[in-house]
Order: C-alpha cells, then sequence, then structure tokens
C-alpha cells in the first residue's frame, strides 16, 4: 500500500470505487455529486486534489452555508487500485484552525479493503507532510463510535484532547478530538 498523487491516469479506478458505493465523505453520501464534477470536468477534479492556494470552490456545511475552502491536498491510498483517501488541510501561518473544520486530516477506506491497515499507514505516511507545511501538530476527530478510526489515530501517536459536541452548522454531533504532536 502506498500513497499516489491524483492523476487522470488513475482516475478510472477512483470512478468505479463511486459507482461501486464508496463515498468521499464519512458523513453522508456524496459519490453522485462526486461523479457529476469528474463527469463535468475530470482535469479541473484531478487539479483541484492538489488546492494548496485554496483556489477551489467553497464548502457548503450541514446548514446549507458556505465557507472559505482551506488550503490543502489529497492523496488516493492505492494497492493496485484505488483502496481510499486521506486529506490534509491548514489554515495559513497557524496550527489552529476556523472552527467549522474539525481537523487537519480526513481520511475513509473503501468498505471492501477495510481491516488491512491502510488507514494506519496513509496517516503514518502523511505526517512528515504535515511536517513540510510547517504544523507542530495534527488535529483529528472521530465519532465516539468509530473504534477503528480512534485505533488509527492513537497507532499514529494521538492522544485524546477533549470530547465534544460539533456546532450546529456542522450537525450537532458529539465528537472526540485527538491530537498528534509533530
Amino acid at each position: 500500500m502506498l500513497l499516489i498523487r491524483p492523476t487522470l491516469e488513475h482516475l478510472s479506478s477512483y470512478v468505479a470505487a463511486l459507482k461501486r458505493g464508496w463515498s468521499p465523505s464519512t458523513h453522508e453520501d456524496t459519490s453522485r455529486e462526486v461523479l457529476r464534477r469528474i463527469e463535468r470536468d475530470p482535469s479541473r477534479f484531478i487539479a483541484l486534489q492538489e488546492d494548496r492556494n485554496a483556489e477551489g470552490d467553497p464548502i457548503r456545511l450541514d446548514d446549507g452555508s458556505f465557507v472559505q475552502r482551506l488550503p490543502g491536498f489529497g492523496r488516493w491510498i492505492w494497492d493496485g487500485e484505488f483502496a481510499g483517501h486521506i486529506t490534509l488541510r491548514w489554515k495559513p501561518g497557524t496550527p489552529e484552525l476556523p472552527p467549522w473544520c474539525l481537523g487537519h486530516i480526513g481520511y475513509t477506506v473503501v468498505g471492501w479493503k477495510r481491516r488491512r491497515g491502510y488507514a494506519t499507514a496513509a496517516l503514518r505516511l502523511m505526517l512528515p507532510e504535515a511536517r513540510k507545511e510547517g504544523l507542530p501538530y495534527l488535529e483529528i476527530v472521530t465519532t465516539p463510535e468509530n473504534e477503528g478510526s480512534q485505533r488509527v489515530i492513537t497507532a499514529n501517536g494521538g492522544l485524546l484532547m477533549e470530547r465534544f459536541v460539533t456546532p450546529q452548522s456542522i450537525g450537532a454531533v458529539e465528537t472526540l478530538r485527538f491530537r498528534i504532536t509533530l
């Protein structure tokens, strides 16, 4: 398993995962929306996977409001085909994040490739990338019932910082915040 930069060459494997039922979002099925964006302009879709200048569209929150996109980039988890993705985002000049962005890292593995250690390995491989961006730590969130994600985070040095309820604009969900010191 390795992390690759998204490319047009590998896009068909990503699309196949979307069509098979995988969603890039862990809290709602966005697969159809993502497929539409790819169909409209596959080159732009790939280009925005490396969005260090936050040039992509604003982010729609759960309450329907929109917020400015943060700089960031994604990598595809690859084992000969698309197996998931991991993203890093940050606010320039500070490790702090705006209230609507709960963590620096987000990841998901396709359902048919879970329990192979892919998420743990992907997070481990992203830690040096976060250091290159000047971040002294990463904050990562998950729900209390997502024990698999908690194991991924703690296996990479994550310490539980707090249990809280997310703002209403992003679902008002009980959440755990972990921190990994870089």
